[in-house]
């Protein structure tokens, strides 16, 4: 059976007070860190917290996700998400948060970017020194979360 987990993304102001935090309060360590940058895989409660130091950014929701294991996964979501009528847009090989993933951004009401992510990892180390979204996909919903105030993984 597939698992999925949901993702929380925050804005931090201090990566390291964060990390340490986030450590203690779930009793794992970080998955991954870069520089301003840390995730968590929570096994209880199924999580993928990832930290994003942007000091002084007002909103402290970077974004949200859900986390499959495979790609095929992450295929028959967007097939589940066109089928109920929902505006999805498909990201293969989007480099985002120091990985490679296969994505899907659906369109969400009264969520802080106006869209969730769906996606799965194929590559977690990622050639990518600044960390930077590659996707033409990406870039749209960057500038889309921008106007609306927001901001994507970055």
């Amino acid at each position: 059976m597939p698992t999925t987990r949901v993702q929380l993304a925050l804005n931090v102001t201090d990566i390291e007070a964060a990390t340490t935090f986030y450590e203690a309060m779930f009793g794992v360590p970080p998955h991954k860190q870069r520089e301003g940058y840390a995730n968590f895989v929570v096994e209880d409660p199924p999580l993928k917290l990832v930290l994003i130091e942007k000091p002084g950014e007002g909103e402290h929701l970077n974004h949200l996700g859900v986390e499959a294991d495979t790609p095929e996964e992450v295929t028959a979501a967007l097939a589940r998400f066109r089928g109920a009528g929902l505006e999805a847009t498909l990201a293969e090989h989007d480099v985002c948060c120091h990985a490679a993933q296969d994505k899907v951004f659906v369109t969400a009401p009264d969520t802080p970017t106006g869209w969730w992510e769906y996606y799965a990892v194929t590559d977690d180390s990622a050639v990518n020194p600044e960390g930077e979204s590659t996707s033409v996909c990406a870039v749209a919903c960057e500038a889309k979360a921008a106007a609306a105030g927001g901001t994507c993984c970055s």
